[in-house]
């Protein structure tokens, strides 16, 4: 049985603060992407054979689908449950946009996968906004990933505030270059956030909020500003600007044929080392992790 037509609500909640642990089944549309049995990219799991991620996340390496698999369920890269499961992917279609006209443009592929995933409280989509959704005043939004790890070092992460998220929301026009360590300018496909840490793998992974009870996909994690400053903005694909093609590459995309379906066995991947004697909010290992973000009164409207 595939994904019921339920989106958006998990069915594990739990109390989840800012660079912590998360819990299985709490953010069941996070989806780990792997490229030849290794962790690339986050993805997010939108229909019973959809996914979203970003499109950067196949530059430089072969777009045959054959060569990607999807891993859901889990909350630790490689440390597979029974409620994992692990989808071929049938078709990859980029945003025939991208890096058209700059930088990061058009930041956001499609990801069909050869069976449906099968509805449990593990694997869940979430759901996706209508182009004119925008955020009610104190909505509660999420980002979530792994915070990569390299095989023999860990990054620290700083005990983050969910009051010192804010979103930034600019326009700069397509004739003029985005000068990123001097300004912080994004196009109407983008939206920022500052003072946020985003890590390597953490490419394609969702920024969700909730409305009404009810999660709705709002960001994909795209890229991130290194000007040797302590506070390094992370920028985030706007889904509301891009719902009209992901319904419509839905929509028109044909069904995988089946008969082509290949083993629902990925080849083996490369774990990871955990850090020995970590400290306080240092990543430890490759766990699936949460920064909050939180848009409050008077802050500019999504």
């Amino acid at each position: 049985m595939g994904v019921s037509t339920v989106c958006g609500k998990p069915m594990v909640m739990g109390r989840i603060y800012g660079g912590q642990e998360a819990e299985a089944g709490q953010w069941p549309w996070q989806a780990s992407l792997l490229y030849q049995g290794s962790h690339i990219c986050g993805a997010v799991l939108i229909g019973s054979r959809w996914l979203v991620t970003t499109a950067h996340c196949f530059a430089n390496k072969s777009q045959a689908p054959m060569d990607y698999w999807v891993v859901l369920g889990d909350t630790q890269l490689y440390q597979h449950t029974q409620h994992t499961q692990k989808m071929a992917v049938s078709r990859i279609v980029i945003h025939p946009d991208f890096e058209k006209f700059h930088f990061f443009g058009s930041d956001i592929a499609m990801l069909q996968l050869y069976l449906p995933v099968k509805s449990t409280s593990y694997v869940v989509p979430a759901c996706l906004p209508t182009p004119d959704l925008r955020l009610p005043r104190d909505t509660s939004c999420w980002i979530t990933g792994w915070g990569m790890l390299t095989e023999d070092k860990s990054w620290t992460i700083p005990c983050l505030n969910s009051e010192k998220f804010l979103f930034l929301e600019f326009e700069f026009p397509e004739s003029k270059a985005l000068k990123a360590c001097e300004s912080l300018a994004l196009e109407t496909k983008n939206l920022g956030f500052s003072k946020a840490l985003w890590f390597s793998g953490d490419s394609g992974g969702p920024l969700v909020c909730s409305i009404g009870n009810t999660w709705f996909l709002m960001g994909l994690a795209s890229w991130g500003l290194d000007c040797r400053h302590p506070i390094y903005p992370s920028i985030f694909t706007r889904v509301t600007y891009f719902a009209n093609w992901i319904n419509e590459t839905q929509r028109l995309t044909p069904l995988p044929n089946l008969s082509a379906t290949p083993s629902q066995t990925p080849p083996p991947g490369h774990p990871m080392k955990a850090a020995s004697s970590p400290g306080p909010c240092t990543i430890s290992g490759p766990w699936l992790l949460l920064l909050m973000v939180h848009r409050g009164p008077g802050q500019a409207l999504w």
